[in-house]
């Protein structure tokens, strides 16, 4: 197996996919937030086919704060666990109102503290809405990284600081891009296009699919954040 670096494999990636991107249909960072916890087990796709009728429906913070809650889960049923995301929405828009004046905060402190929303979801909308550096790691993200041997762990909070100590800030929001479109088009939980692959001759679970038992990527000691 040749050697690369974490920030070569990036460079491929970044070849491999130009347009790599959210794939969440959003034109503002209160849609991308509520489309982010609808996308919670389930499909992108499935996400952009709901959210253009709810969104004219409850267009800011308030309409959804003041939404009729059976009606709000009949919209949002299609994306499933259909009750506990229109309780969450619903939430995150009284919340926004009363400690936001109706718009969604930019830290991840305060975005962590709204109903329904972790530290994955609070990061992708700090990156793709605000351009604010993080790193946000889903079953794509996990996945790949351990068969590339940058991680064993399996809690995504551990991964995510791992991989804040491998790469840059700089890096960390197309990463996060780079990774989750590799994951959907080629590195698939089963049966991986491992023949097509581009970080075929890099990647340690090269031709299997199955991870190595321990990290093989260099650390460095991650500078205070």
């Amino acid at each position: 197996m040749a050697q690369a670096t974490p920030e070569m494999i990036d460079d491929i990636l970044a070849q491999t996919y130009p347009d790599a991107h959210c794939e969440l249909d959003f034109t503002n960072a209160l849609e991308l937030l509520v489309a982010t916890v609808l996308s919670a087990q389930c499909t992108d796709a499935r996400v952009n086919l709901t959210t253009p009728a709810l969104f004219a429906k409850y267009p800011d913070a308030r309409a959804f704060a003041q939404a009729d809650i059976t009606e709000l889960e009949e919209l949002v049923r299609p994306t499933g666990f259909f009750r506990n995301k229109a309780a969450a929405i619903k939430g995150i828009g009284m919340a926004l109102l009363e400690e936001h004046d109706g718009e969604v905060p930019r830290t991840l402190a305060e975005l962590v503290a709204l109903p329904g929303v972790g530290r994955k979801t609070a990061n992708v909308v700090l990156g793709t809405a605000f351009g604010i550096p993080g790193i946000t790691v889903d079953t794509h993200v996990g996945r790949v990284v351990r068969r590339l041997g940058w991680t064993s762990a399996t809690d995504p909070v551990k991964v995510e600081f791992e991989l804040m100590d491998l790469f840059d800030e700089e890096r960390w929001i197309m990463l996060n891009h780079h990774l989750i479109f590799h994951g959907r088009r080629c590195c698939f939980a089963r049966k991986p296009l491992c023949e097509q692959c581009p970080l075929a001759r890099y990647c340690p679970s090269y031709p299997t699919g199955e991870p190595p038992a321990a990290p093989n990527a260099r650390r460095r000691k991650r500078a205070a954040h």
